[in-house]
């Protein structure tokens, strides 16, 4: 399956190009670069994944994408605490990103051996 008929593919490159732009001016270059780049790691190791031949392989980099998915959620929860972020835009990302954990979760179901 190619990534890009996925729609959890979809939604985590619609949230990296967000934070990305967000993020544009900010000049903690440190926190820029750490939040836009576990944003833009989700989306990419879907991408990764769908290409490989074994079902091992795509369920590991399934996993490296929910793992992407939890530190993009600290960094949101920690850039709300210190206002790098507004309160409701956060949650709202946070929000979409408990979405795509589960649609993560229904695709490593989809190549796991039983």
């Amino acid at each position: 399956m190619k990534c890009e008929n996925l729609d959890v593919w979809k939604r985590s490159c619609r949230l990296s190009v967000e934070i990305y732009k967000y993020f544009r001016e900010l000049k903690d270059y440190g926190y820029k670069d750490q939040i836009t780049r576990s944003s833009l790691s989700i989306a990419s190791n879907i991408a990764e994944g769908m290409e490989k031949e074994s079902d091992k392989e795509k369920i590991r980099f399934i996993e490296i994408a929910k793992g992407s998915c939890a530190e993009l959620m600290t960094q949101i929860y920690v850039g709300i605490e210190i206002d790098y972020i507004e309160k409701q835009l956060g949650l709202k990302w946070v929000k979409e990103l408990n979405e795509i954990l589960k649609m993560l979760t229904g695709l490593k179901n989809n190549y796991k051996k039983y």
